[in-house]
């Protein structure tokens, strides 16, 4: 975090932000759909940023596909296999990563279809969801959010990672979640997202954020 300057921003404006930056992302790959994370734990509310950002893409006349890897996780038998709280489970083995790969990167590449399936798992019901693929049409972005996306080698061109301090993050997770917090705490420690990420936004302020973009 050694030399990283933040600027205080509200919500509204940190969208609109993004938003104008990602009108000319371009794939490094040379495809046409450029492919955005938006990494962060759950306490966090990556989604929350990635869906304000798509709206603001909307106004701009640029479409976009939000997707989250909660609808990606892995069946509760093969996610609960050595019990409902253990941590390397949960860092390693909790989501679907081959399927992100088969069903969003894939039909994303140069020459792909466009066909992305949002989701393939519901964990309420522990059933494939069966949802219809949506199409992404050249020029449109992928915007992907959930936790401990950048130590996945995903191939995105852009990356958001909105970090909440150690205090803020026990705070604002719900106490049976509690458990997962030495995961977040390794992927802090080993993929350091904060200095990775392009963008960095601040959550401790949920009503004013920082970011450093």
């Amino acid at each position: 975090m050694g030399g990283v300057r933040l600027e205080a921003i509200t919500w509204e404006r940190l969208g609109d932000l993004l938003a104008d930056r990602l009108l000319d992302l371009e794939p490094d790959d040379g495809g046409s759909r450029p492919r955005v994370a938006f990494d962060g734990a759950p306490a966090a509310r990556p989604g929350d940023l990635a869906r304000r950002v798509a709206e603001a893409l909307r106004l701009r006349g640029r479409p976009s596909l939000v997707v989250g890897t909660e609808g990606f996780l892995r069946p509760a038998s093969l996610r609960f296999e050595y019990g409902h709280e253990d941590v390397e489970a949960y860092y390693d083995g909790w989501f679907d990563v081959p399927a992100l790969w088969r069903e969003v990167f894939g039909p994303l590449e140069p020459g792909g279809t466009g066909r992305v399936l949002p989701d393939l798992w519901d964990p309420a019901t522990d059933r494939a969801t069966r949802s219809p693929y949506s199409e992404l049409p050249p020029g449109g972005l992928l915007l992907l959010h959930g936790p401990l996306l950048l130590k996945n080698w995903f191939p995105f061109d852009l990356t958001v990672h909105v970090r909440l301090s150690p205090g803020a993050l026990r705070r604002r997770t719900p106490e049976g979640e509690h458990w997962t917090l030495p995961a977040h705490e390794r992927y802090e420690a080993e993929a350091d997202p904060a200095a990775t990420a392009d963008v960095l936004v601040r959550a401790d302020d949920p009503r004013h954020p920082a970011w450093n973009g």
